[in-house]
């Protein structure tokens, strides 16, 4: 059985969530005015802390754009109304990669 995208984001904050981790720490997913998504998801004390994640700009376009990076131990995502679901999909796929 294939997981949603949602399932499989809820499956990754639980497998963090250890008694500490999730008292300091949460998934903030809003909207941006111009308008658009941002996600920021910490990534202090998860196994993917220290991961190398080469960040991805696409921003030329006014309806069509999408950046995520990692900085100060967050994973952000910003993008147009039609991006949530792939910045989410950019996250897992990173921190799901066994490889990098």
């Amino acid at each position: 059985m294939n997981m949603n995208t949602l399932e499989q984001l809820q499956n990754w904050y639980q497998a963090q969530c250890n008694g500490d981790w999730e008292h300091g720490a949460g998934i903030k997913i809003g909207t941006l005015d111009n308008p658009g998504w941002r996600v920021k998801i910490p990534l202090r004390e998860t196994g993917v802390e220290s991961k190398p994640f080469e960040e991805i700009s696409n921003l030329e376009l006014e309806d069509d754009w999408l950046r995520c990076w990692v900085e100060d131990a967050f994973f952000n995502g910003v993008g147009d109304p039609q991006k949530l679901e792939v910045i989410l999909q950019t996250f897992l796929a990173w921190s799901q990669n066994k490889d990098a």
